[in-house]
């Protein structure tokens, strides 16, 4: 049986920095979780609009993101959408990460990425967000 594909957003400005996060992550995070499949996002309209059609399963969004951080966004988000997808704040100093708190993002990864790190910590964050499988 076959898991099915996880769908991610990656938010930045930058398309380097999207680039480090994708790469960093890999294209399946750990054995028991399904492939995932990017979406790459240079502007906050393109994260709204993702989000709000319900085609995000988890959001990485760059916290140092012009004009508009992904910290800001989080926030905005987990305000205003009721079922919000968890979301992943990537930071560029380790000082930074209680502004992540602030957003209401469940995880934080600090540049530079440390691949092992950041495909763990985004498997924790999506078997979180998993539906219990009934007994």
């Amino acid at each position: 049986m076959s898991t099915p594909a996880t769908n991610v957003l990656v938010f930045s400005h930058r398309p380097e920095v999207r680039e480090a996060i994708i790469t960093a992550i890999g294209r399946r995070p750990a054995p028991d979780l399904g492939r995932v499949h990017y979406t790459e996002a240079d502007n906050v309209a393109d994260v709204l609009t993702d989000l709000d059609a319900g085609r995000v399963d988890l959001a990485i969004l760059d916290g140092e993101a012009q004009p508009t951080g992904g910290m800001g966004v989080c926030r905005q988000v987990k305000d205003e959408l009721a079922d919000c997808p968890p979301i992943v704040v990537t930071v560029r100093r380790k000082d930074d990460r209680w502004l992540a708190t602030w957003s209401q993002a469940e995880a934080v990864l600090v540049h530079p990425l440390d691949p092992l790190t950041a495909a763990e910590t985004v498997a924790e964050v999506l078997r979180a967000g998993r539906p219990a499988i009934p007994a």
